[in-house]
């Protein structure tokens, strides 16, 4: 059996981890022995996979590059468990991590891209700093370089990666998991003091400028004009009443009545399945997994054309222009107008979409190719 060390900049429940919790779900633990290591803290993921007899450790790096204790930490403890593989994910661990991996005597290391925007103005200085620190150090620390989608591939090429180190491998869907749920539809509308044949447009994911919550808002604003009983369901880590820019940006729009903010959520696939049409406004995204999500769920999605968003979706929903507000109203309208029989229809097809391309099985198969291809390349 080989040993897989995994190491991830934090476990909080973001996109990423929960992509790298259902790799470690399903990884084929007859041919691979995982370890997690956050060069943070452990977070809220870090419970669940020790839950599933997986190691988790913590070495308590600060968020930034300097903490040169937390980094000779993490080259000790690889030395000690002395992995076969290792695999990065994400920036800061990807530079980090790999170049402790090398210090520790590792040659089969691979990194993992989950971004596909680096805009100055949606991304953090320091982060598109270590972007170009890793672009210049892809020639000789990784042996190969998963990206997530296609998008994220070409832009990280762009900036320098080595092109032929790259493999996509897309986000993979528990279908048994998220799937359609007429109880739920009921039960959330419920919850939230709405008749159950309220339509509901969501939005889900964290605060973060990428995802942009105010230009949803303005969408939704005028989508109320023409659609008044449409109400409007947003959920992630920062998405409450006590958030400031969110609060004026639905009092502009005028939909202050119709939007519930729940927040942090751990019943995600019930609060998919409620949804009429799930909408992706953001600047930014590699492969975003709410639109996996919902899809598996049967509901269909409106996204800007960003990373593989418009390919995710494919003929099951509608694709506008990045920062296109009211052409993601408009398309908002569109689905939602549909007569029952063409909605039930198109939901179907989104889900048998997402089994034939994007089922977490297939893609944690190509997961483990990937360790062999590193192994392969390592000897």
């Amino acid at each position: 059996m080989r040993r897989v060390v995994y190491i991830i900049t934090g476990l909080s429940t973001g996109g990423a981890e929960m992509m790298l919790f259902k790799v470690l779900e399903r990884l084929d633990r007859r041919r691979f022995v995982p370890h997690v290591i956050s060069l943070t803290t452990l977070g809220e993921l870090a419970p669940r996979i020790a839950a599933l007899g997986i190691p988790v450790d913590a070495v308590g790096m600060k968020p930034c590059l300097s903490s040169l204790s937390g980094f000779f930490r993490l080259v000790q403890l690889l030395k000690r468990l002395n992995p076969d593989v290792v695999h990065t994910w994400m920036y800061h661990a990807d530079f980090l991590g790999g170049l402790a991996a090398r210090l520790a005597g590792v040659s089969a290391i691979g990194w993992c891209i989950r971004n596909s925007n680096l805009d100055k103005d949606k991304t953090r200085f320091s982060t598109r700093a270590v972007v170009s620190l890793c672009a210049s150090i892809s020639k000789w620390i990784p042996l190969r370089i998963l990206s997530c989608s296609e998008k994220a591939r070409q832009i990280h090429v762009a900036r320098g990666y080595v092109a032929e180190k790259m493999v996509v491998v897309p986000n993979g869907f528990d279908l048994t998991r998220f799937k359609p749920d007429n109880d739920a539809r009921s039960k959330v509308r419920t919850e939230l003091g709405l008749d159950v044949d309220t339509p509901l447009v969501g939005l889900i994911g964290r605060f973060d400028p990428q995802k942009n919550h105010a230009g949803f808002f303005e969408a939704a604003g005028l989508l109320h004009r023409h659609m008044p009983q449409v109400h409007f369901v947003l959920a992630g880590q920062g998405i409450d009443i006590g958030n400031a820019a969110l609060m004026q940006a639905m009092t502009q729009a005028g939909v202050l009545a119709n939007t519930h903010l729940l927040g942090l959520r751990n019943d995600i696939p019930e609060l998919m399945a409620t949804l009429d049409v799930l909408a992706s406004s953001s600047y930014g995204e590699a492969f975003p997994n709410v639109l996996g999500e919902a899809m598996a769920c049967g509901v269909p999605c409106v996204v800007t054309d960003v990373g593989d968003s418009a390919y995710i979706v494919g003929d099951t929903g509608r694709v506008v222009a990045p920062g296109d507000m009211a052409g993601l109203a408009i398309a908002l309208e569109a689905l939602l107008a549909l007569p029952l029989s063409e909605k039930t229809a198109l939901g179907e097809r989104a889900r048998a979409r997402v089994a034939e391309y994007f089922g977490i099985g297939k893609v944690v198969r190509q997961y483990e190719d990937f360790y062999e291809s590193l192994l392969a390349n390592a000897r």
